[in-house]
Protein backbone atom coordinates (compact mmCIF):
# COMPACT_ATOMS: atom_id res chain seq x y z
CA UNK A 1 0.00 0.00 0.00
CA UNK A 2 1.40 3.65 -0.49
CA UNK A 3 1.71 5.52 1.88
CA UNK A 4 1.88 8.97 0.13
CA UNK A 5 -0.75 8.54 -2.71
CA UNK A 6 -1.22 11.82 -4.79
CA UNK A 7 -5.06 10.55 -5.16
CA UNK A 8 -5.79 11.55 -1.67
CA UNK A 9 -2.60 14.21 -0.83
CA UNK A 10 -4.40 17.25 -2.62
CA UNK A 11 -2.96 20.38 -3.58
CA UNK A 12 -4.09 22.02 0.32
CA UNK A 13 -3.24 19.12 2.23
CA UNK A 14 0.62 18.89 0.23
CA UNK A 15 0.53 22.81 0.95
CA UNK A 16 -0.06 22.54 4.61
CA UNK A 17 1.92 19.15 5.37
CA UNK A 18 4.95 21.46 3.65
CA UNK A 19 4.26 24.27 5.94
CA UNK A 20 3.37 22.36 9.31
CA UNK A 21 7.60 20.96 8.29
CA UNK A 22 8.67 23.49 8.46
CA UNK A 23 7.11 25.91 11.31
CA UNK A 24 7.32 22.82 13.51
CA UNK A 25 11.19 22.55 13.19
CA UNK A 26 11.35 26.06 15.02
CA UNK A 27 8.74 25.20 17.26
CA UNK A 28 10.67 21.78 18.38
CA UNK A 29 13.53 24.14 19.37
CA UNK A 30 11.93 27.19 20.46
CA UNK A 31 10.55 25.81 23.69
CA UNK A 32 14.22 24.73 24.74
CA UNK A 33 15.54 27.97 23.78
CA UNK A 34 12.88 30.32 26.02
CA UNK A 35 13.81 27.50 28.57
CA UNK A 36 17.47 27.72 29.15
CA UNK A 37 16.88 31.88 28.00
CA UNK A 38 15.18 31.88 31.61
CA UNK A 39 17.52 29.41 33.33
CA UNK A 40 20.93 31.14 31.32
CA UNK A 41 19.85 35.07 32.20
CA UNK A 42 22.26 35.22 35.45
CA UNK A 43 19.79 36.86 37.61
CA UNK A 44 19.42 33.28 39.51
CA UNK A 45 16.12 32.56 38.34
CA UNK A 46 15.30 28.62 38.30
CA UNK A 47 12.31 26.71 37.66
CA UNK A 48 9.73 29.15 39.11
CA UNK A 49 10.44 31.86 36.45
CA UNK A 50 10.15 29.14 34.13
CA UNK A 51 6.96 28.20 34.58
CA UNK A 52 5.79 31.76 34.80
CA UNK A 53 6.69 32.50 31.19
CA UNK A 54 5.31 29.28 29.90
CA UNK A 55 2.47 29.96 31.41
CA UNK A 56 1.83 33.82 29.96
CA UNK A 57 2.05 31.75 26.71
CA UNK A 58 -0.45 29.41 27.49
CA UNK A 59 -3.10 32.21 29.35
CA UNK A 60 -3.55 33.80 26.49
CA UNK A 61 -3.87 31.11 23.91
CA UNK A 62 -6.32 29.72 26.20
CA UNK A 63 -8.69 32.90 26.40
CA UNK A 64 -8.14 33.69 22.47
CA UNK A 65 -8.85 30.03 21.43
CA UNK A 66 -12.68 30.42 21.14
CA UNK A 67 -12.60 33.66 19.17
CA UNK A 68 -9.93 31.84 16.93
CA UNK A 69 -12.12 28.89 16.38
CA UNK A 70 -15.03 31.68 15.51
CA UNK A 71 -13.23 33.32 13.26
CA UNK A 72 -11.67 30.52 11.38
CA UNK A 73 -15.20 29.61 10.39
CA UNK A 74 -16.08 32.59 9.52
CA UNK A 75 -13.35 33.79 7.51
CA UNK A 76 -10.91 31.77 5.09
CA UNK A 77 -8.95 29.53 7.48
CA UNK A 78 -5.55 29.74 5.12
CA UNK A 79 -5.76 33.49 5.37
CA UNK A 80 -6.32 33.12 9.03
CA UNK A 81 -2.80 31.03 9.64
CA UNK A 82 -1.07 33.22 7.39
CA UNK A 83 -2.03 36.33 9.90
CA UNK A 84 -1.25 34.37 12.74
CA UNK A 85 2.32 33.36 11.20
CA UNK A 86 2.91 36.42 10.39
CA UNK A 87 2.12 37.94 13.44
CA UNK A 88 4.40 34.73 15.55
CA UNK A 89 7.31 35.62 13.06
CA UNK A 90 7.39 39.47 14.52
CA UNK A 91 6.78 38.12 18.54
CA UNK A 92 9.47 35.78 18.34
CA UNK A 93 11.71 37.96 16.63
CA UNK A 94 11.44 40.62 19.07
CA UNK A 95 11.80 37.82 21.62
CA UNK A 96 15.38 37.13 19.71
CA UNK A 97 16.88 40.38 19.70
CA UNK A 98 16.45 40.96 23.21
CA UNK A 99 17.93 37.53 24.33
CA UNK A 100 20.84 38.52 22.23
CA UNK A 101 21.15 42.07 23.14
CA UNK A 102 21.26 39.99 26.89
CA UNK A 103 19.77 39.84 30.38
CA UNK A 104 16.30 40.26 28.85
CA UNK A 105 13.79 41.61 31.82
CA UNK A 106 11.26 38.82 33.14
CA UNK A 107 8.40 40.83 32.48
CA UNK A 108 9.60 41.31 28.80
CA UNK A 109 9.81 37.98 28.78
CA UNK A 110 6.10 37.06 29.71
CA UNK A 111 4.85 39.85 27.18
CA UNK A 112 6.51 38.19 23.95
CA UNK A 113 5.63 34.64 25.35
CA UNK A 114 1.84 36.04 25.58
CA UNK A 115 2.37 37.36 21.82
CA UNK A 116 3.08 33.79 20.78
CA UNK A 117 0.06 31.97 22.73
CA UNK A 118 -2.42 34.92 21.06
CA UNK A 119 -0.87 34.37 17.47
CA UNK A 120 -1.02 30.33 18.30
CA UNK A 121 -4.77 30.92 19.42
CA UNK A 122 -6.05 32.29 16.11
CA UNK A 123 -3.89 29.33 13.82
CA UNK A 124 -4.60 26.10 15.91
CA UNK A 125 -8.28 25.86 15.14
CA UNK A 126 -7.96 26.80 11.30
CA UNK A 127 -5.02 24.39 10.66
CA UNK A 128 -7.16 22.10 11.98
CA UNK A 129 -10.12 23.00 10.23
CA UNK A 130 -7.91 22.77 6.88
CA UNK A 131 -6.71 19.16 7.62
CA UNK A 132 -10.08 17.70 8.58
CA UNK A 133 -12.10 19.58 5.74
CA UNK A 134 -9.49 18.32 3.07
CA UNK A 135 -9.13 14.66 3.55
CA UNK A 136 -11.41 12.37 2.00
CA UNK A 137 -13.41 10.42 4.80
CA UNK A 138 -11.99 6.50 3.57
CA UNK A 139 -8.03 8.21 3.50
CA UNK A 140 -8.50 9.63 7.00
CA UNK A 141 -6.42 7.51 9.06
CA UNK A 142 -3.27 7.45 6.79
CA UNK A 143 -3.60 11.01 6.14
CA UNK A 144 -3.86 12.19 9.49
CA UNK A 145 -0.85 9.79 10.01
CA UNK A 146 1.04 11.03 7.82
CA UNK A 147 0.67 14.64 8.54
CA UNK A 148 1.68 13.97 12.10
CA UNK A 149 4.41 11.49 11.23
CA UNK A 150 5.84 15.15 8.70
CA UNK A 151 5.57 16.93 11.32
CA UNK A 152 6.78 15.04 13.93
CA UNK A 153 9.67 14.25 11.90
CA UNK A 154 10.61 17.84 11.45
CA UNK A 155 10.20 18.49 14.81
CA UNK A 156 12.74 15.16 15.53
CA UNK A 157 15.29 17.71 14.06
CA UNK A 158 14.47 20.91 15.42
CA UNK A 159 14.61 19.19 18.74
CA UNK A 160 17.59 17.33 18.70
CA UNK A 161 19.60 20.74 16.97
CA UNK A 162 18.30 23.02 18.72
CA UNK A 163 19.58 21.74 21.95
CA UNK A 164 22.82 21.57 20.33
CA UNK A 165 22.47 24.54 19.27
CA UNK A 166 21.60 26.45 22.66
CA UNK A 167 24.01 24.71 24.33
CA UNK A 168 26.72 26.04 21.22
CA UNK A 169 25.78 29.47 20.42
CA UNK A 170 22.91 30.25 22.89
CA UNK A 171 18.98 30.60 22.58
CA UNK A 172 18.74 33.60 21.20
CA UNK A 173 20.22 32.22 17.46
CA UNK A 174 17.28 29.21 17.93
CA UNK A 175 14.76 32.27 18.59
CA UNK A 176 15.79 34.11 15.29
CA UNK A 177 15.66 30.67 13.44
CA UNK A 178 12.09 30.19 15.06
CA UNK A 179 11.02 33.37 13.93
CA UNK A 180 12.37 32.62 10.13
CA UNK A 181 10.30 29.57 10.23
CA UNK A 182 7.08 31.05 11.06
CA UNK A 183 7.98 33.73 8.07
CA UNK A 184 8.72 30.67 5.95
CA UNK A 185 5.17 28.84 6.62
CA UNK A 186 3.01 31.80 6.35
CA UNK A 187 4.67 32.32 2.70
CA UNK A 188 3.52 28.40 1.83
CA UNK A 189 0.25 29.06 3.12
CA UNK A 190 -0.65 31.90 0.76
CA UNK A 191 -0.54 29.78 -1.82
CA UNK A 192 -3.71 27.63 -0.10
CA UNK A 193 -6.82 27.52 -1.74
CA UNK A 194 -10.21 28.25 0.45
CA UNK A 195 -12.12 25.29 0.68
CA UNK A 196 -14.06 26.11 3.78
CA UNK A 197 -17.61 25.10 4.02
CA UNK A 198 -20.27 27.68 2.17
CA UNK A 199 -20.87 30.78 4.73
CA UNK A 200 -24.24 31.97 2.72
CA UNK A 201 -24.95 35.11 2.18
CA UNK A 202 -24.86 36.37 5.92
CA UNK A 203 -23.44 34.66 8.87
CA UNK A 204 -25.17 35.48 12.57
CA UNK A 205 -22.97 37.39 14.82
CA UNK A 206 -20.01 35.69 16.79
CA UNK A 207 -21.46 34.92 19.86
CA UNK A 208 -24.36 32.76 18.08
CA UNK A 209 -21.81 30.71 16.16
CA UNK A 210 -19.86 30.37 19.62
CA UNK A 211 -22.96 29.16 20.89
CA UNK A 212 -23.64 27.08 17.89
CA UNK A 213 -20.17 25.18 18.76
CA UNK A 214 -21.08 24.69 22.11
CA UNK A 215 -24.22 23.03 21.85
CA UNK A 216 -22.35 20.81 19.31
CA UNK A 217 -19.81 19.91 21.78
CA UNK A 218 -21.59 19.47 24.91
CA UNK A 219 -24.12 17.21 22.96
CA UNK A 220 -21.43 14.62 22.74
CA UNK A 221 -20.40 12.75 25.81
CA UNK A 222 -17.09 11.34 24.70
CA UNK A 223 -15.92 14.68 23.50
CA UNK A 224 -16.11 16.52 26.47
CA UNK A 225 -14.91 13.96 28.85
CA UNK A 226 -11.74 13.64 27.07
CA UNK A 227 -11.43 17.22 26.60
CA UNK A 228 -12.04 17.09 30.71
CA UNK A 229 -9.27 14.48 30.64
CA UNK A 230 -6.60 16.15 28.88
CA UNK A 231 -7.32 19.60 30.09
CA UNK A 232 -5.34 17.78 33.14
CA UNK A 233 -2.41 15.46 31.56
CA UNK A 234 -1.86 18.78 29.17
CA UNK A 235 -1.17 20.75 33.02
CA UNK A 236 1.44 17.96 33.93
CA UNK A 237 2.97 16.96 30.86
CA UNK A 238 3.40 20.44 29.66
CA UNK A 239 5.18 20.98 33.57
CA UNK A 240 7.46 18.11 33.02
CA UNK A 241 8.54 19.14 29.41
CA UNK A 242 9.34 22.90 30.11
CA UNK A 243 10.07 23.39 33.30
CA UNK A 244 10.98 20.14 35.46
CA UNK A 245 12.88 18.52 32.29
CA UNK A 246 14.99 21.38 31.50
CA UNK A 247 16.08 22.19 35.14
CA UNK A 248 16.57 18.25 35.74
CA UNK A 249 19.37 18.39 32.72
CA UNK A 250 21.11 21.14 33.69
CA UNK A 251 21.70 20.21 36.94
CA UNK A 252 22.63 16.43 36.29
CA UNK A 253 22.01 15.22 32.23
CA UNK A 254 24.62 17.81 30.45
CA UNK A 255 22.23 20.56 30.13
CA UNK A 256 20.36 21.64 26.57
CA UNK A 257 21.85 19.60 24.14
CA UNK A 258 20.80 16.40 26.29
CA UNK A 259 17.21 17.61 27.31
CA UNK A 260 16.93 18.24 23.28
CA UNK A 261 17.72 14.62 22.75
CA UNK A 262 15.09 13.54 24.87
CA UNK A 263 12.31 15.67 23.21
CA UNK A 264 13.75 14.32 19.68
CA UNK A 265 13.21 10.86 21.38
CA UNK A 266 9.46 11.84 21.69
CA UNK A 267 9.21 12.73 18.05
CA UNK A 268 10.83 9.87 16.93
CA UNK A 269 8.38 8.08 18.81
CA UNK A 270 5.58 9.78 17.22
CA UNK A 271 6.83 9.39 13.49
CA UNK A 272 7.51 5.44 13.75
CA UNK A 273 4.28 4.63 15.35
CA UNK A 274 2.54 7.14 12.69
CA UNK A 275 3.58 4.45 9.90
CA UNK A 276 1.66 1.71 12.38
CA UNK A 277 -1.47 4.34 12.47
CA UNK A 278 -1.56 4.54 8.60
CA UNK A 279 -1.26 1.43 8.02
CA UNK A 280 -3.88 -0.03 11.00
CA UNK A 281 -7.59 1.20 11.12
CA UNK A 282 -9.28 -0.03 14.19
CA UNK A 283 -12.60 -0.47 15.11
CA UNK A 284 -13.03 1.04 17.94
CA UNK A 285 -10.65 4.26 17.23
CA UNK A 286 -11.28 6.33 20.37
CA UNK A 287 -10.87 3.19 23.06
CA UNK A 288 -7.42 2.54 20.93
CA UNK A 289 -6.28 5.98 20.78
CA UNK A 290 -6.99 6.36 24.82
CA UNK A 291 -4.73 3.30 25.35
CA UNK A 292 -1.79 5.81 24.12
CA UNK A 293 -2.74 8.00 26.84
CA UNK A 294 -1.43 5.22 29.19
CA UNK A 295 1.78 6.53 28.31
CA UNK A 296 2.29 10.14 28.02
CA UNK A 297 2.98 9.73 32.29
CA UNK A 298 5.99 7.78 31.35
CA UNK A 299 8.77 10.86 31.38
CA UNK A 300 7.86 12.03 35.00
CA UNK A 301 8.14 8.29 36.17
CA UNK A 302 11.54 7.86 34.50
CA UNK A 303 12.46 11.69 35.67
CA UNK A 304 10.98 10.80 39.30
CA UNK A 305 13.32 7.55 39.71
CA UNK A 306 16.30 9.48 38.70
CA UNK A 307 17.19 7.58 35.79
CA UNK A 308 19.86 8.42 33.83
CA UNK A 309 19.51 10.02 30.45
CA UNK A 310 19.16 6.37 28.15
CA UNK A 311 16.40 5.34 30.14
CA UNK A 312 14.79 9.27 30.23
CA UNK A 313 15.12 9.10 26.77
CA UNK A 314 13.11 5.45 25.93
CA UNK A 315 10.39 7.07 27.91
CA UNK A 316 10.21 9.86 26.27
CA UNK A 317 10.09 7.65 23.12
CA UNK A 318 7.48 5.57 24.44
CA UNK A 319 5.49 8.90 25.40
CA UNK A 320 5.93 10.12 21.45
CA UNK A 321 4.26 6.54 20.64
CA UNK A 322 1.44 6.91 22.71
CA UNK A 323 0.65 10.58 21.84
CA UNK A 324 0.40 9.46 17.75
CA UNK A 325 -1.73 6.56 18.86
CA UNK A 326 -3.93 9.29 20.90
CA UNK A 327 -4.07 12.16 18.10
CA UNK A 328 -4.45 9.92 15.30
CA UNK A 329 -7.92 8.30 16.90
CA UNK A 330 -9.22 11.29 17.99
CA UNK A 331 -8.88 13.43 14.30
CA UNK A 332 -10.80 10.38 12.34
CA UNK A 333 -13.08 10.40 15.42
CA UNK A 334 -14.01 14.18 15.00
CA UNK A 335 -13.75 13.90 11.06
CA UNK A 336 -16.23 11.43 11.50
CA UNK A 337 -18.51 12.44 14.01
CA UNK A 338 -18.10 16.78 13.90
CA UNK A 339 -20.32 18.35 10.61
CA UNK A 340 -17.36 20.38 8.51
CA UNK A 341 -19.07 23.96 9.13
CA UNK A 342 -18.44 23.46 12.59
CA UNK A 343 -14.96 21.60 12.48
CA UNK A 344 -13.06 24.96 13.68
CA UNK A 345 -15.24 25.83 16.27
CA UNK A 346 -15.72 21.86 17.97
CA UNK A 347 -12.08 22.26 17.59
CA UNK A 348 -11.85 25.58 19.06
CA UNK A 349 -13.58 24.12 22.33
CA UNK A 350 -11.64 21.15 22.25
CA UNK A 351 -8.49 22.58 22.66
CA UNK A 352 -9.38 25.22 24.65
CA UNK A 353 -10.96 22.68 27.58
CA UNK A 354 -7.84 20.80 26.98
CA UNK A 355 -5.22 23.84 27.59
CA UNK A 356 -7.56 25.33 30.09
CA UNK A 357 -5.22 24.61 32.95
CA UNK A 358 -1.86 24.55 31.19
CA UNK A 359 -1.29 28.04 32.13
CA UNK A 360 -1.77 26.75 36.32
CA UNK A 361 0.56 23.93 35.46
CA UNK A 362 3.38 25.61 34.55
CA UNK A 363 2.61 28.54 37.02
CA UNK A 364 2.23 26.29 39.74
CA UNK A 365 5.11 24.23 38.49
CA UNK A 366 7.76 26.26 40.82
CA UNK A 367 5.87 26.55 43.69
CA UNK A 368 4.77 22.12 43.79
CA UNK A 369 8.67 21.67 43.03
CA UNK A 370 9.52 23.49 46.43
CA UNK A 371 6.31 21.84 48.26
CA UNK A 372 7.13 18.52 47.37
CA UNK A 373 10.44 18.40 45.86
CA UNK A 374 10.69 18.26 41.81
CA UNK A 375 10.95 14.48 42.75
CA UNK A 376 7.45 14.60 44.52
CA UNK A 377 5.92 17.22 41.58
CA UNK A 378 7.20 14.19 39.42
CA UNK A 379 5.37 11.16 40.88
CA UNK A 380 2.37 13.03 41.38
CA UNK A 381 2.53 14.29 37.80
CA UNK A 382 2.75 10.89 36.24
CA UNK A 383 0.13 9.22 38.84
CA UNK A 384 -2.52 11.78 37.16
CA UNK A 385 -1.64 10.91 34.03
CA UNK A 386 -2.73 6.93 34.70
CA UNK A 387 -5.37 7.66 36.54
CA UNK A 388 -7.47 9.75 33.97
CA UNK A 389 -6.15 7.88 31.18
CA UNK A 390 -8.19 4.72 32.97
CA UNK A 391 -10.97 7.03 34.78
CA UNK A 392 -12.34 8.15 30.91
CA UNK A 393 -12.51 4.55 30.40
CA UNK A 394 -15.89 4.61 32.63
CA UNK A 395 -17.20 6.88 29.88
CA UNK A 396 -19.53 4.15 27.55
CA UNK A 397 -19.33 6.34 24.10
CA UNK A 398 -15.24 5.89 24.18
CA UNK A 399 -15.48 2.47 24.64
CA UNK A 400 -17.79 1.30 21.92
CA UNK A 401 -18.11 4.57 19.53
CA UNK A 402 -16.80 2.51 16.12
CA UNK A 403 -15.46 3.55 12.57
CA UNK A 404 -18.13 3.96 9.98
CA UNK A 405 -17.54 1.18 7.27
CA UNK A 406 -17.32 3.05 3.81
CA UNK A 407 -20.48 2.77 1.25
CA UNK A 408 -20.19 0.72 -1.75
CA UNK A 409 -21.40 2.49 -4.77
CA UNK A 410 -25.29 2.00 -5.41
CA UNK A 411 -24.57 0.59 -8.66
CA UNK A 412 -21.69 -2.07 -7.25
CA UNK A 413 -22.85 -3.17 -3.75
CA UNK A 414 -24.22 -6.51 -3.59
CA UNK A 415 -27.55 -7.14 -2.88
CA UNK A 416 -28.88 -7.78 0.20
CA UNK A 417 -29.88 -11.67 1.27
CA UNK A 418 -33.15 -12.32 1.42
CA UNK A 419 -35.08 -13.27 4.97
CA UNK A 420 -37.38 -16.06 5.76
CA UNK A 421 -39.96 -14.99 7.70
Amino acid sequence: MQIFDPAWAGRNYRIQTAATVVSGFGNAAAPIATAFAVLNAGQGWHETEVGYVTAARTVPLVVLLLVGGAVADRLPRHLVMVGANVFNAGSQAVLAALVLIGHPSLWALLLLSAAGGAGQAFYAPAAEGVILGTVPAEHAAKAFSVFKMAMNGSQIAGAALGGVLVAAVGPGWVLVVDAGCFAAAAALRVGLDDVSADRGPARPGLVHELRVGWQEFRSRQWLWSIVVQFSLINACVLAVEAVYGPTIAKERMGGAGSWGVAMAAMSAGMVLSGFLMARWQPRRMLLVGNGGVFLFGMPALALALGLPLVPVVAAMFLSGVGITVFVVGWMVTLQQEIPEELLSRVSAYDSFGSFALMPAGTALAGPVAKALGITGALWACSAVCLALAAAVLLVPEVRRLERALPQAPAATREPEPATSG
